[in-house]
C-alpha cells in the first residue's frame, strides 16, 4: 500500500480536510537510510510505524542492552521491505560516525535525548526524537539551536498534533468558535502508572552496560525497577508524570489554541499516598500554566479513581458556548443551551495494518497518529520545512513542564522571560534550569547561555 492509498483508506476521512497538509505534498517514495537509537518500547513503535508508511531501509540499530538489541534486529529483518538485518552498535557515537543516515530515530530514556539528538544533527541526519525532548531547560534550548544551526528537520514525538480525531475536534469546535471564549482548560492523568514495588538493589545483568545506560545521569545502584521502562519512576532520568504525561496534553492544548509560552507557572504536590516504593516521582501533583487570558491546570494522581472514567488521561476545554473533552481515545462536544452533543471514537485501522494486532506492547489506539506523524515528518524532510511537532514546539512544551516541577520544588510561582530564556528576577530558579552531568559527560550549552 502506498502513501496515497494509505491516506484514502485510513478510516480517518472525517479529518482529511484538516490533515490536508499530509496529502498536498506527499513524501517522496524514495528509500531512506534509517537508524534507531534506543530499541526499547517506543523506539520500536516509532520505527515500525515508519516502515508501514515508507519504503525505508533500516541500516543500523543501537542499544546498551544486548538482548533488546538482538531482538529488535531480528524483528526489523522480518518486517522491513528488504528483509536485511541492520548493523548493531552498543555506542551511539560509533553508529553516528558512519555519517550514512538520512533519518535517526532517538528513543532512549529521557536523560539521553539531548546528547544523542545534538550528535545526530551534527552527523547530517534528520531526527525524530521522543518526548519530552530533555530533562532540563538548557538542554532543550541547546537542541533547538543545534537543529537550526545544522539545518536539520527535527520532529518530536508529540503525536497528538497528528491524531485524526483530535485534528477534527480542533477544526470543528475550536477553529470555528463553536466553544466560544475559552478561558480554562483542565488537563489530567489518573493512570496508576507510578511504580509501587520495592525490590532490592542488585548487580546489573551481564547483557546490560549499566554505566553507559546511566550516562550523564547520577549513578544509582542498579534495580530491576529501572530497566526496561521503569526508569520513569525516578527523577534522575526524567521529570516524573508531569514530564511524561502532562507534556502531551499541554502540547495538545497549545497546538489546538495556538498558544506559545506560558507567562507564569506554579505547582504543588508530592508523595502523599505511596511512601514505601523506591519511586521518587510524585504520586499527586497540580500545575498551573498562565497564558494571557487563559489558565491551563494540570492534575495527576497515581491512586484513586479518575474524575471521569471515560477520560482517565485527557483535556477538558471550557468555553462560554460549550465544553470539549478530548483524549487519545476520542472526544465529546457538549454545547450549552441545547444543541446536539457530538462524540467520536479513535479509529484503530487493525484490518488495514494486521501487524498492529500482534505487535508486542503496541498502543494500538496511537498507531494511526504515529503513522500520520511520520508522514508529516517525511513531508517536512522533502520540503525542508517545519514539521507539525517541530523541535521548537517540543522545547516550549517540555520546558514548561520542567518549570512546573521547579516551581513545586521552590514553593513559588515562576515568571518566564521569553527573551532571555530564563526565570525573571529569580536566580535560585535559574540555577535549576541546568542539571549537573556525571563525568565524563559534558552538558551541552546553547550559544549565549
Amino acid at each position: 500500500m502506498n502513501r496515497r492509498q494509505f491516506l484514502k483508506s485510513s478510516g480517518a476521512s472525517v479529518a482529511l480536510g484538516a490533515l490536508g497538509q499530509y496529502t498536498d505534498a506527499l513524501p517522496d517514495q524514495k528509500s531512506r537510510r534509517v537508524g534507531l537509537i534506543g530499541c526499547g518500547w517506543y523506539g520500536k513503535i516509532d520505527l515500525f510505524r515508519l516502515i508501514q508508511v515508507s519504503p525505508v531501509e533500516v541500516v543500523s540499530l543501537c542499544d546498551v542492552d544486548k538482548h533488546m538489541l538482538a531482538e529488535t534486529a531480528s524483528m526489523v529483518a522480518s518486517r522491513q521491505h528488504s528483509k536485511k538485518t541492520p548493523r548493531t552498535y552498543a555506542d551511539y557515537r560509533d553508529m553516528l560516525k558512519e555519517r550514512d543516515l538520512d533519518i535517526a530515530l532517538i528513543a532512549p530514556p529521557d536523560h539521553w535525548h539531548a546528547l544523542i539528538m545534538i550528535e545526530a544533527v551534527k552527523s547530517g541526519a534528520d531526527v525524530y526524537v521522543q518526548k519530552p525532548i530533555s530533562v532540563d531547560v538548557v538542554e532543550g534550548r541547546a537542541m533547538l539551536e543545534a537543529a537550526r544551526h545544522y539545518g536539520r528537520v527535527v520532529q518530536v514525538g508529540l503525536q497528538r498534533r497528528s491524531t485524526p480525531h483530535l485534528v477534527e475536534a480542533k477544526e470543528r469546535f475550536i477553529d470555528t468558535g463553536a466553544l466560544g471564549k475559552i478561558a480554562l482548560v483542565e488537563i489530567y492523568c489518573y493512570y496508576h502508572m507510578r511504580a509501587t514495588e520495592n525490590p532490592p538493589d542488585t548487580n546489573p545483568p551481564d547483557y546490560l552496560d549499566y554505566d553507559m545506560w546511566t550516562g550523564p545521569a547520577p549513578m544509582r545502584p542498579y534495580n530491576r525497577l529501572v530497566h526496561p521502562r521503569g526508569w520513569r519512576a525516578f527523577m534522575e532520568y526524567g521529570n516524573g508524570i508531569v514530564g511524561d504525561m502532562c507534556v502531551h496534553m499541554l502540547d495538545m492544548t497549545r497546538w489546538m489554541l495556538g498558544l506559545g509560552w506560558p507567562t507564569r507557572i506554579a505547582s504543588t504536590g508530592g508523595i502523599f499516598v505511596d511512601k514505601t516504593s523506591k519511586a521518587n516521582i510524585t504520586d499527586t501533583q497540580t500545575a498551573t500554566f498562565d497564558f494571557t487570558d487563559l489558565r491551563v491546570v494540570w492534575q495527576h494522581r497515581s491512586w484513586g479513581e479518575a474524575s471521569d472514567p471515560k477520560y482517565p488521561w485527557g483535556a477538558t476545554f471550557y468555553g462560554d458556548k460549550g465544553t470539549l473533552k478530548a483524549s487519545v481515545y476520542g472526544y465529546d462536544f457538549m454545547p450549552l443551551g441545547g444543541g446536539q452533543p457530538m462524540h467520536r471514537d479513535v479509529t484503530y485501522e487493525l484490518d488495514k495494518y494486521p501487524e498492529d494486532r500482534t505487535e508486542k506492547d503496541l498502543e494500538r489506539h496511537v498507531a494511526p497518529a504515529e503513522r500520520y506523524h511520520m508522514l508529516n515528518f517525511l513531508q517536512a524532510i522533502d520540503t525542508r520545512g517545519r514539521p507539525v511537532s517541530d523541535i521548537e514546539q517540543g522545547y516550549i512544551s517540555t520546558a514548561s513542564c520542567i518549570l512546573a516541577n521547579n516551581a513545586m520544588k521552590l514553593g513559588r510561582t515562576l515568571a518566564w522571560d521569553l527573551q532571555e530564556h530564563k526565570v525573571a528576577d529569580d536566580e535560585e530558579a535559574n540555577q535549576l534550569l541546568r542539571r549537573a552531568y556525571r563525568q565524563p559527560w559534558t552538558h551541552p550549552v546553547p550559544e549565549g547561555a
